[in-house]
């Protein structure tokens, strides 16, 4: 009998982690009657993380009003575990970038004190251990607007509290007073999830390669680097702390920094903590074959730690084949998928629109996962055949 282990990350914009599971359970069945399943979806430290990590470990959710990127009120969710007295949360559930229209995209002017808000009301319940997932987030303003929310002063040269500090305004701080900070904290351990590795500073740091996305000009880069580069040399002088090129520093637009400088977060690799969490190491030992998913297979994937990857690699070591399915792949000599993958398939069965594929996307989804197995199983009939021919 064959096991099958998916293991999807969300599509995103067009199918959740959990979404993905449904259709991939359902392609499964279609090409193999008799194999066996297990699905355990996934989320790296990206949006979705809380509701992952929180719903298989029977945790409960709790809703809460916080500010969005640009101060209009949303409504936030956590996980919360009163027997362990261990809180969960998504930054974007703050400050994500899907509470914006395209148009309102602008890091300089979104800020994470929403995501500061949404601590504060977590530290309410007593908690004694908070993991925070960090990714999906419409902010670049290296975490000062969600320290901020929990008592940090932010000072002008004039001396002046800024009050919701936002990203352009890394470069008008003075001085960082933490006299305010809220003591809660100080009896909290914190795990910060990165879904990328990226360090904070530098060409592969927060502003080059995610501000644009969330709509920044080259300008606005540059404006957004020299802030950051300010603050660096304020928490050294002020904190004590270098995180410049800390790994995963970048993460969320530099919240993983903030997190680090002003809560004392241990920076972590999304996947891995996911993977000891949902206890996929006992999946994969069991497994003949694994199938994950993503939005876009790109140099980011390989080099920055994502999800799909970081479990193509735990199957590779167990010599396990790892199948990913993604929505757009970005083939050029750099990516050296077949390093990690054993194939990659499309998610769209031919050409299609960007908008008709992410619609299609369960139905798509389903037909290709059936078509990867059905390959699967094909491959290893024949290697059945042929080591009964060589045998006879």
């Amino acid at each position: 009998m064959t096991h099958i282990l998916l293991v999807p990350n969300a599509l995103k914009g067009s199918l959740t982690a959990n979404e993905a599971k449904t259709a991939m359970e359902a392609g499964v069945r279609n090409a193999c009657s008799d194999c066996t399943i297990v699905s355990r979806p996934i989320a790296d430290g990206g949006d979705g993380f809380a509701e992952i990590i929180g719903g298989e470990s029977g945790t409960e959710t709790v809703s809460v009003e916080v500010h969005d990127p640009l101060g209009r009120i949303v409504e936030a969710n956590f996980s919360y575990n009163a027997g362990d007295s261990t809180a969960m949360i998504d930054v974007a559930s703050a400050c994500g970038l899907a509470y914006l229209k395209e148009s309102e995209y602008d890091p300089l002017v979104t800020s994470s004190y929403g995501v500061g808000e949404l601590i504060s009301q977590v530290l309410d319940l007593n908690i004694s251990h908070l993991i925070i997932g960090i990714g999906g987030t419409a902010t670049n303003d290296a975490g000062i607007g969600m320290a901020a929310a929990l008592g940090v002063r932010f000072l002008d040269m004039a001396g002046e509290e800024i009050k919701i500090p936002a990203g352009d305004d890394l470069g008008r701080i003075s001085r960082i007073d933490m006299s305010d900070f809220d003591p809660r904290l100080a009896n909290v351990t914190v795990d910060a999830l990165c879904d990328v590795n990226n360090p904070l500073l530098g060409e592969k740091g927060a502003a080059h390669v995610y501000a644009p996305q969330k709509g920044a000009s080259k300008e606005v880069v540059e404006r957004l680097e020299n802030g950051m580069q300010h603050l660096v040399t304020l928490l050294s002088l002020d904190l004590g702390f270098n995180l410049a090129h800390a790994e995963g520093a970048g993460a969320g637009g530099g919240i993983a920094a903030g997190l680090a400088a002003f809560l004392n977060a241990s920076l972590r690799k999304g996947i891995d903590m996911v993977i000891e969490q949902l206890h996929i190491d006992d999946d994969l030992d069991a497994a003949d074959l694994v199938l994950t998913t993503e939005g876009r297979l790109d140099s980011q994937t390989l080099s920055h730690g994502k999800a799909p990857a970081g479990i193509a690699i735990q199957a590779r070591d167990r010599n396990i084949p790892c199948i990913a399915i993604a929505g757009e792949i970005e083939v050029n000599e750099e990516n050296n998928f077949q390093d990690v993958f054993t194939a990659v398939f499309s998610l769209c069965p031919g050409p299609v629109s960007r908008d008709m594929a992410m619609q299609q996307a369960s139905i798509y989804l389903e037909q290709i996962t059936r078509q990867a197995v059905q390959c699967f199983l094909a491959g290893k009939n024949m290697n059945i055949k042929q080591r009964v021919h060589n045998d006879t």
